[in-house]
This record gives structure tokens, C-alpha cells and sequence, in this order.
């Protein structure tokens, strides 16, 4: 996983609210348990015609928006199924952070276990991104902070444990075999200690 420390980007919007997992991976493309190349598939239902041709309406398809690694998006994004290929579709999409104002748990937790930021604000300032796409922000891990174009830093909430794992680039296994020599030495001392008691 690759370590998430600071991010600048552009943004790429999708206004609408209620955007569920089906709709940012639909079910018909979850026939693998790789990682690659889904990216392709993310939002295929309104990405591509029934004819198979790109719809020019839709934000992704907007050369405006190459590059973009941050998608802001309507309130209750990622809402719906359980769906680890979501974020990975997203993440193999170039997307390395989502900014709504309600974000669904379940997204939120499988996205923070991959490498994908979900970042909640408040309605007033979600919506002013909203209103105006492909604007630069700057995201900073370290110090929960989105920084907007005028320059205003806005706070967002980050759990500990989730924000040492992007810092790192680990995911949860990763943080628990980086504390193995931590683990041993204790085991080792309890150990120690269990015999000189008998």
C-alpha cells in the first residue's frame, strides 16, 4: 500500500447524493480478487452508453479531469453493500481521496483499510467544492487538514490507528507485523517471568 502523507490535486465532482456501491462498482464486474485494472469498470453504468461509447456528460470522461485524485461527491456517498472492490476500483481509478459531507460507515472503513481517504466536511464548505470542480486542494495526513484554494485550512476527523497506517503505508496486518519485534521481546519477558514464578 502505498504511504498516503500529502496530497495536492485537482478535483473531479459528482453532485449527486446517495452514490452506492453498486453504482460505483457494479456487481456484474466483481469476478476477481485482483486489484488491477478495475478501475475501468468503476461507475461503468454511467461512464459508458449501452452502446459502449463513453457518455461525454459524465465528470470522468472530462479530459478537464485527468489526474484528478480527488472526488468530491453528494451527501451519503459509498452507501449500499459492503464492497471492498469499491475503493479499489476508485483507488485503481487514480482517486486517492473522497470528500462528502456523510460518507456511509462500511465504505469508510473499507476504504481506510486500503489506502483511500474519505473525508467528511461540513455542508457549507462540501457544497462550495461542489459547486466548483476541478479546483487544487492540498491534503495533509499529519495534520487532518484540507487547505482550499483562498487558502483556508479546514480540519477533518481521522481516527489515530487510521492515520498511522496511511502515514505508513500499511494496512492493518502491515501495522501488526511492523510491531513483531515489539511482540516478541514481550512474549520472551512473559515467558522469562512465567518460569522464575514456578
Amino acid at each position: 500500500m502505498q504511504a498516503f502523507t500529502k496530497l495536492a490535486s485537482s478535483t473531479v465532482v459528482l453532485r449527486e447524493r446517495n452514490i452506492d456501491t453498486d453504482q460505483i462498482m457494479p456487481a456484474r464486474f466483481l469476478t476477481t480478487t485482483g486489484r488491477d485494472g478495475l478501475g475501468r469498470h468503476a461507475f461503468a453504468d454511467w461512464r459508458v452508453h449501452a452502446d459502449g461509447s463513453p457518455n461525454p456528460e459524465f465528470p470522468f470522461n472530462d479530459p478537464a479531469s485527468t489526474g484528478a485524485q480527488i472526488l468530491v461527491a453528494g451527501r451519503n456517498f459509498g452507501c449500499g453493500s459492503s464492497r471492498e472492490h469499491a475503493p479499489w476500483a476508485l483507488l485503481d481509478l487514480g482517486v486517492r481521496a473522497v470528500i462528502s459531507m456523510q460518507i456511509a460507515d462500511i465504505f469508510r472503513s473499507n476504504a481506510l483499510k486500503n489506502g483511500l481517504l474519505p473525508i467528511v466536511l461540513d455542508e457549507a464548505i462540501v457544497d462550495e467544492l461542489l459547486a466548483r470542480p476541478g479546483i487544487t486542494l492540498r491534503i495533509d495526513v499529519a495534520t487532518r487538514e484540507v487547505t482550499l484554494p483562498d487558502g483556508r485550512r479546514v480540519e477533518f476527523p481521522l481516527d489515530g490507528f487510521a492515520q498511522a497506517c496511511l502515514l505508513d503505508g500499511v494496512d492493518q496486518l502491515g501495522y501488526l507485523l511492523k510491531q513483531a519485534p515489539a511482540i516478541d521481546r514481550y512474549e520472551n519477558t512473559a515467558e522469562r517471568n512465567t518460569h522464575h514464578a514456578c
